[in-house]
């Protein structure tokens, strides 16, 4: 009978027993390999399978996924090793609670879709680190046609991926919106002017959230049209962030999962932008990543910084709320303040016009 050694995290050249560090030192190293084990189980389909057949066989899986059975068993066990899945004492399998939660479901906020750009297009990327940070600037974009400064405007060239993109942008947008739209400063807004809206997701979830409320959506050409006809009150507009004129009459400015994309300088510029545009007591809202105020903590805040350095923008980061407060004052916004406590890092910074 094999006898069990140290394993990660034992006593042992792993380090010492119950080292919480130690132990996320040996999931980290092996995580990128599980990671793309658990995206191919959701397109396989097996957390959909076992959410409708809890503790199904190998061989019922097998005939549902329609693969060779050596490479389903890889596939098995690789999935269970993160606890997504479970394996009953009869050889059936079954999703772990929070599998049922997280991976069985589909629809528009599905993780299906938000693992499967992250695999697609961010992923590939973090190969190009090291010479890109150290270059300071997104190198691993020259995997993406075109002469563009950014991935937002290089995807443009291949719809089929920019559609992936943007569904998995907005399947996680959807993640964290519901605390957005259920907060109360956007009870009393009539006319909001959502910059770099994408799709619209955020925007249609407001007006639904809020009847008297309307929204113009700010994008490139080839997002807004995206938006189109998603909702009678929501009006495209196309154009550039920095080189066109911010369209005006909304009492309201929201930049939400945009400004990390830019430098501070850059993310001034287009408060005062946004400044301009209101009337008195015209308010802005940032929503979006906060990075903790010493900087060293948020995983999801980490993620995002180190994608958009090495592959979207070649800047920005996920920015404590402390410089969006004070690039909003240098703007001329005034009784600036930051709402915390929403879901993956996020939180909301709001400034009034005077």
């Amino acid at each position: 009978m094999p006898v069990q050694g140290p394993g990660p995290g034992g006593a042992g050249p792993g380090g010492a027993a119950g080292d919480p560090v130690v132990e996320r030192f040996h999931f980290l190293v092996n995580a990128p390999a599980l990671f793309n084990a658990v995206v191919t189980a959701l397109e396989w389909d097996v957390f959909g399978h076992l959410s409708a057949r809890p503790g199904a066989s190998f061989d019922e899986l097998r005939a549902a996924v329609g693969v060779p059975a050596h490479s389903l068993r890889v596939l098995l066990h690789a999935v269970c090793t993160t606890g997504l899945l479970e394996r009953d004492p009869d050889g059936g399998y079954r999703n772990a609670p929070a599998a049922t939660e997280l991976l069985a479901p589909e629809g528009p906020d599905s993780w299906r879709h938000i693992l499967t750009g992250w695999r697609e297009i961010y992923y590939p990327a973090f190969s190009r680190m090291s010479e890109a940070l150290a270059a300071g600037t997104n190198l691993a974009l020259d995997a993406y046609p075109g002469d563009e400064p950014t991935l937002y405007r290089r995807l443009a060239h291949d719809p089929g991926l920019e559609a992936v993109f943007h569904r998995s942008m907005s399947a996680f947008t959807l993640k964290s919106l519901d605390a957005l739209v259920e907060t109360d400063e956007f009870a009393t807004v009539r006319h909001l002017l959502d910059i770099g809206g994408g799709d619209g997701t955020t925007s249609a979830r407001l007006l639904a959230r809020h009847p008297g409320m309307r929204s113009t959506v700010f994008d490139i050409p080839s997002v807004t049209e995206l938006a189109a006809g998603t909702e009678d009150r929501i009006r495209p507009h196309p154009g550039d962030l920095f080189t066109d004129a911010f369209p005006p009459g909304a009492d309201a400015v929201l930049f939400s999962h945009v400004l990390e994309i830019f430098s501070g300088d850059q993310i001034t510029e287009l408060l005062a932008k946004a400044h301009a545009v209101l009337p008195p007591g015209g308010r802005v809202f940032v929503y979006g990543y906060n990075v903790s105020d010493d900087e060293t903590r948020g995983w999801y805040s980490a993620r995002l910084s180190l994608y958009l350095n090495v592959l979207a923008s070649g800047q920005g980061m996920a920015y404590p709320a402390r410089d969006y407060e004070d690039w909003m004052r240098r703007a001329g916004f005034g009784a600036v303040r930051t709402l915390t406590g929403y879901p993956y890092e996020h939180g909301l910074t709001i400034g009034t016009k005077p």
